[in-house]
């Protein structure tokens, strides 16, 4: 597994371990996150994600293991690893009455700034994620993106060098995902590393610069998503057929450009033939003149390479339900803080 040096990184955690009666959130999970970059953290659910994020930014004790954020040990030193975290849940914590200005200055005082401080602080977090516009109206006329980027506005009040990211999108719509993801990469660009969480694998795709899978508490793999998408094999020709009839033909020529020891899969109810390959752009070829040759007409007909989606189900196999005992574990995840 890539293991960038220490002294490069954000967070590091080694051997982690958190349980819950006889259940295992954490069963010896290692990371390290390289500074200034988005880290994804994907699995099912019960995998133990929201677990990881909530030993990391000091919410959780761990049971044994050994983390540093911002070079501070969780354990041993909790107050400073806050002072150098952000961490935005899966609901916006936003004021619905105050204005966004009022409560950016509110989350400012919180945090111990001066009021002249706060207010300064609050116009410029306004202006990075597009929000001064917005400004003085009230968050509960606000879209789903706007209310988020405000959200994630509060969290970088004292610009954290660390942002813990749970679901940061969930139940948005496609634009307010794509102004969450716009924030999010203003963010690392200006240094701040991310760790994100997440169930919408176009996400992870998008704006992780390496990916930890993680299933049942402990490490599945970790890569690029390029990476990722590489292990479970490399390019696919399909083609769908025009008319029914054409199955046989279309499924002997995608047969003679398959990859050694592969068979071509047939939907025959979508009329699709697909097959891996070795050499696409060839196979592509040989396969188009071949069916042209033979006078058969195609749908469609291209190359492809395996999705995330494909990558998760491939590492975790079919487990997309949190278990009872996961769903009891999140529960007593609310009622234990550290001190």
């Amino acid at each position: 597994m890539f293991a960038p040096p220490p002294d490069q990184c954000s967070v590091v955690a080694e051997g982690l371990r958190k349980t819950y009666g006889d259940k295992h959130a954490l069963d010896g999970l290692d990371l390290a996150v390289p500074r200034g970059t988005v880290f994804g953290l994907l699995g099912p659910n019960g995998a133990g994600k929201t677990t990881a994020v909530r030993a990391l930014s000091t919410l959780v004790r761990l049971d044994s293991g050994r983390a540093t954020v911002g070079g501070y040990d969780v354990r041993r030193d909790p107050r400073a690893v806050r002072r150098r975290i952000g961490l935005t849940g899966q609901h916006a914590a936003v004021d619905e009455i105050i204005t966004a200005r009022q409560n950016l200055e509110m989350f400012g005082r919180l945090f111990h700034l001066g009021a002249a401080h706060a207010r300064r602080r609050a116009s410029e977090l306004l202006d990075q994620f597009g929000l001064s516009e917005a400004a003085d109206k009230q968050p509960q006329g606000f879209s789903g993106g706007m209310r988020r980027r405000l959200d994630l506005a509060s969290s970088m009040i004292l610009a954290p060098e660390v942002l813990f990211l749970d679901e940061p999108t969930t139940g948005l719509d496609p634009r307010g995902r794509s102004e969450v993801w716009d924030a999010v990469r203003g963010l690392t660009r200006q240094g701040t590393t991310v760790v994100l969480t997440t169930h919408y694998l176009d996400e992870a795709d998008k704006l992780s610069d390496r990916i930890a899978v993680i299933d049942q508490g402990r490490n599945v793999t970790e890569d690029t998503p390029a990476g990722l998408k590489r292990a479970i094999g490399g390019d696919r020709i399909e083609v769908v057929a025009a008319e029914a009839r054409d199955l046989p033909v279309v499924t002997a020529a995608v047969a003679r450009v398959a990859m050694q020891g592969a068979e071509p899969e047939t939907d025959a109810a979508e009329l699709r033939v697909h097959a891996p390959v070795s050499a696409g752009v060839p196979a592509l070829t040989e396969v188009a003149r071949g069916l042209q040759d033979e006078g058969v007409m195609v749908a469609d007909i291209g190359l492809r390479r395996p999705t995330l989606d494909e990558v998760f189900l491939a590492l975790t196999g079919s487990r997309t339900q949190p278990p009872a005992a996961a769903q009891d574990m999140d529960r007593t995840q609310h009622a234990e803080v550290t001190a």
